[in-house]
């Protein structure tokens, strides 16, 4: 975070600049689970992006309250997002009838 900005960059593993993408949340958690981003904010807000693209694969999600933390399962089927009230929310991954 530099002058009220946020930004996420993608390097490759041998440190080539390979993008970024400039964010308008303060993010306070974040998990790279197959070929995907995701992120929890402090301003209450789930984004999944595209790790190669770094564009958002699904609209935000909006938890009303600051994220504190977030984990995948091993099946990648659900997200777990701790929020600040100490609730867990529990996000279904994939097609409605597949949750």
């Amino acid at each position: 975070s530099i002058q009220d900005k946020n930004a996420l960059h993608l390097y490759s593993v041998n440190g080539k600049y390979l993008g970024s993408e400039t964010l308008k949340e303060e993010v306070s958690d974040i998990c790279v689970t197959g070929e995907y981003i995701v992120m929890g904010s402090l301003q209450g807000f789930l984004s999944i992006r595209d790790l190669y693209s770094l564009s958002l694969s699904i609209s935000p999600l909006a938890m009303r309250l600051p994220i504190h933390c977030i984990s995948v399962t091993k099946e990648y089927s659900h997200i777990l997002v701790g929020l600040e009230d100490g609730k867990l929310i529990i996000v279904g991954v994939g097609k409605p009838a597949e949750v």
